[in-house]
């Protein structure tokens, strides 16, 4: 007897901001559970799954090349995603095992035994009390991103000042209590009065709202002493108003810039000369780039998850079918903190 296996389809590359029905599809399919499994394949049923802003720079044509594949017309979108195991034919894996690893979006996914080493089982997320989503946020791939960006490229020393732009979203929120660990002057800036509330219950020094508050007197109010780290994840003049304000040896940690994702003519930044005059660094980074740091990264934060030292906020909406509005409100900044979409109970 088949079971219902919705499926999110890539159907069509947007110019602007990806819409609903046009450019995300909802596919209703079908899959037998009892049907036997190929030798070396695992069945896996979606717990939870993951949608970030990267996301819109891989709905491109194929033959562009990118740090991250572009998603195949017609195929299901795929993403981070935590999942039970319920049916398996290779010996790394029980049923039961809860896993994590990039799946198509889809309630039910049969993965060949050649794409299982790209899983990990964590069955600690069974026992340690640690809501099961925070594994695809905080303990996943946007709290690694958070701690690789501050701790390898930020190179944090007690007493500076660190701004962070996005700062109530999925990495931002982590850098900014990260920082304040670490004995940092944070301060954060969010789209919202309501994001900007949150920022200062986290313990940031300063907060502020940029759609409200001119940027640069934010910066002399809230860092008068300039910017020391800057982890960026806006873009546009947000960036060249910190190059404004940064101190000599400003560290900028480039880690994504929302503002441009969804134009077709990107902001140029008029003030590059001071990074030569200011002996500032930019510098990119892709969080898989440094596998090195994911032990003491999940040491750390596991630690201060379970410490209290660090509270982390998601938006969490039910139902795959939800997936494509999901990854629309975070591309317009609707969400409030890490956006994820629950599909099932563990």
């Amino acid at each position: 007897m088949a079971t219902s296996n919705t499926k999110i389809i890539f159907a069509k590359i947007p110019e602007s901001y990806p819409e609903a029905g046009e450019h995300m599809v909802i596919k209703k399919d079908e899959i037998d559970l009892k049907a036997e499994i190929p030798q070396g394949a695992i069945l896996l049923k979606t717990l939870c799954l993951s949608v970030d802003p990267y996301m819109r720079g891989r709905m491109r044509d194929v033959s562009i090349k990118s740090y991250s594949p572009a998603f195949p017309l017609g195929e299901p979108m795929n993403g981070h995603a935590m999942s039970k195991v319920i049916k398996s034919n290779n010996d790394k894996f029980k049923v039961g095992d809860v896993v994590y690893g990039m799946t198509p979006f889809a309630e039910y996914n049969l993965i060949p035994e050649n794409f299982t080493n790209y899983f990990e089982v964590r069955n600690e997320a069974k026992t340690s009390g640690v809501p099961i989503t925070n594994y695809i946020g905080i303990l996943g791939m946007p709290g690694m991103t958070a701690y690789v960006g501050l701790m390898k490229f930020g190179r944090p020393k007690k007493g500076e000042s660190l701004y962070v732009s996005a700062a109530s979203g999925a990495v931002g929120q982590l850098v900014g209590q990260i920082g304040k660990i670490l004995g940092l002057h944070v301060v954060g800036s969010a789209g919202s009065d309501e994001k900007v509330a949150y920022l200062k219950e986290l313990g940031f020094d300063g907060a502020f709202n940029y759609k409200t508050q001119d940027t640069r007197e934010a910066f002399k109010e809230f860092l008068p002493n300039g910017i020391d780290i800057y982890f960026e994840n806006v873009g546009g003049k947000m960036l060249e108003d910190v190059i404004a304000h940064a101190n000599k040896f400003a560290r900028i940690v480039c880690c994504g810039m929302i503002s441009q994702y969804n134009k077709k003519n990107p902001d140029p930044i008029h003030n590059l000369m001071q990074i030569v005059a200011k002996s500032l660094e930019l510098r990119g980074f892709i969080v898989s780039d440094s596998p090195e740091m994911e032990e003491p990264f999940r040491k750390e934060v596991t630690k201060w998850i379970q410490d209290g030292q660090i509270k982390y906020r998601e938006s969490v909406v039910e139902g795959i079918d939800q997936t494509p509005q999901a990854l629309i409100d975070v591309l317009r900044g609707k969400n409030f903190g890490k956006q994820v979409v629950k599909i099932a109970d563990l």
